[in-house]
């Protein structure tokens, strides 16, 4: 990400503008808090029961973290020179115990993106069911906070991919928890839908026709890469101490998170 917003002078000066930009935007003219108090509960009812979701899926599900170390390249982002510390601040197999960057980084490469999306969903239909929506609708056109919350998310989804997703679970998981992927991708696409209701979009990102289109244009670049890492990861998990295998999935680890952009 240095190299792509630094790379070049032109880029960098471009960069350093836009952050100069935001920084005085933020301190002229600060966003407005929102207008009714109501909007703060809503939120906090969102956030309490996508907190709880998310937690119940990643720390109390006891097939969550074998799952994970077999559908993602998390394991093998320990032997890629890739960043100045290790994956893990000790030498323990649990979560809790995973870096944040290399944790966003695994189910990136997958395309599940699973940690900027888990939970929000549940929190938004529960929401809805509550009688919230029409509140929630106003909340992303009038409270700036939600709107940039609610976008974000849409450009992730945006760049998520169901398929490619189960692609890894078919090659890569074992049979018995191949029923877990199958949960969180359904729950992915629930997410996408309570998302849209909220934001009135037809399409994700539709209020940002640039990034959509940055995006689209990468996917026939992006996907032949995925399938590539999947194979290689099969291979590579029956020949550990294969090095072509390994520089083989360097490049594909580099490739996917040049086109995702969102690396962690």
């Amino acid at each position: 990400m240095v190299q792509a917003k630094f790379g070049l002078p032109q880029i960098a000066v471009r960069q350093l503008e836009i952050y100069t930009t935001a920084v005085l935007l933020a301190t002229l003219r600060p966003p407005h808090p929102p207008r009714e108090e109501k909007c703060r509960q809503v939120m906090e009812e969102i956030s309490k029961t996508s907190c709880q979701y998310y937690r119940s899926m990643v720390y109390e599900n006891p097939e969550f973290l074998s799952y994970f170390h077999e559908a993602t390249p998390q394991a093998e982002l320990g032997f890629l020179n890739i960043g100045s510390r290790p994956t893990r601040r000790k030498a323990s197999t649990g979560i809790s115990h995973l870096r944040a960057i290399p944790w966003v980084f695994a189910w990136t490469q997958t395309r599940l993106v699973l940690p900027a999306w888990l939970g929000v969903g549940i929190g938004l239909e529960d929401a809805c069911n509550k009688g919230y929506k029409e509140d929630m609708q106003a909340m992303y056109k009038e409270w700036p906070f939600f709107q940039s919350t609610i976008d974000l998310i849409e450009m992730v989804l945006a760049k998520a991919d169901i398929s490619i997703s189960n692609h890894y679970d078919e090659v890569l998981v074992s049979d018995g928890r191949r029923i877990l992927g199958e949960k969180l991708r359904s729950e992915l696409a629930a997410t996408e839908k309570f998302v849209l209701v909220v934001s009135g979009h037809e399409k994700l990102s539709e209020n940002n026709r640039i990034l959509r289109r940055l995006i689209e244009s990468r996917l026939p670049y992006l996907n032949p890469m995925n399938m590539l890492q999947v194979e290689i990861l099969r291979r590579l998990r029956q020949d550990d101490d294969n090095n072509k295998l390994r520089d083989a999935l360097l490049i594909t680890i580099n490739g996917i998170a040049a086109g995702m952009r969102n690396t962690g």
